[in-house]
């Protein structure tokens, strides 16, 4: 670690990238098998609209949907983008003040982040708009930790392996290899509340993505660099930064996009009542 991190920002990375070996109670994943086929191919890098495959229904676009950490280099153009995402503009806002500002970075713009993020976190420029303390109690702390147990496991990192799990977690940073990065932003002066909203919208552009044969994978760690990210995005201060999202088509070759988490039963988490 860079010997100029402070220590609360030396304790911040040690919560994210080292708590997730801690022993299970249970495991609660498994490793997708011969799965290459779920999504389209890329098309060609000069195509200027996406279709969606009308096979595919939402239920299965739903639980088909899962973070991907490893893609393929083919970029979408920007009228791509705009086609593609122009729908996630209808999801859902308290009053319909739509409380989110979405800022996508691609090409040298990209690369410039790609280079930049992994030094600033390493040189200990860690700026958070929104607190985050990486504890979890109880039946949320088991399952952190077989997430991570199976994200690691997938790609063959040993519990005893930090420097391989140290690295794993720096690819954060370079999204991935993916050829686009997206990143969510809140308006100053909204909270909580506010927050949902932009959930509900982001949760609509990976179902977006998901639908027109791409991936993504939703990162809290991008959100560690606001100030650099709204650096090199010229995005005004007032813009607050809660999280980034890597998408493109998926390397389906990749160790790590073979691990799958599992979810908790329907009844466990869903009460009905009369």
């Amino acid at each position: 670690m860079a010997a100029c991190l402070s220590a609360d920002r030396q304790a911040l990375k040690s919560r994210v990238v080292y708590c997730v070996w801690l022993p299970l109670w249970r495991s609660p994943v498994r490793l997708a098998m011969g799965d290459a086929n779920r999504y389209a191919p890329p098309p060609d890098k000069k195509a200027d609209t996406m279709a969606s495959a009308d096979s595919r229904s939402l239920r299965g676009i739903l639980e088909n949907r899962r973070s991907c950490r490893a893609f393929l280099p083919d970029s979408l153009s920007d009228e791509a983008l705009r086609n593609l995402l122009a729908p996630s503009l209808r999801a859902p806002s308290n009053c319909n003040t739509q409380p989110w500002y979405f800022h996508v970075a691609s090409g040298p713009v990209l690369e410039k982040l790609r280079k930049r993020l992994p030094e600033d976190f390493l040189a200990g420029r860690i700026k958070l708009d929104f607190p985050f303390d990486g504890k979890y109690e109880g039946v949320f702390k088991e399952r952190q930790h077989a997430s991570a147990q199976a994200l690691y496991g997938a790609m063959g990192i040993a519990r005893e392996d930090r420097d391989g799990r140290q690295e794993a977690f720096m690819r954060n940073f370079r999204f991935f290899d993916a050829p686009h990065a997206g990143f969510f932003f809140l308006p100053e002066g909204f909270s909580e509340r506010e927050a949902c909203d932009l959930g509900m919208f982001a949760q609509s552009v990976m179902l977006l993505l998901e639908d027109a044969g791409l991936a993504s994978c939703p990162q809290t760690a991008l959100s560690f660099l606001s100030d650099s990210v709204r650096e090199e995005l010229s995005v005004p201060q007032h813009q607050r930064l809660m999280f980034g999202l890597s998408f493109g088509y998926p390397d389906t070759d990749a160790p790590a996009n073979r691990c799958v988490t599992d979810r908790a039963d329907v009844n466990e988490l869903i009460s009905l009542h009369r």
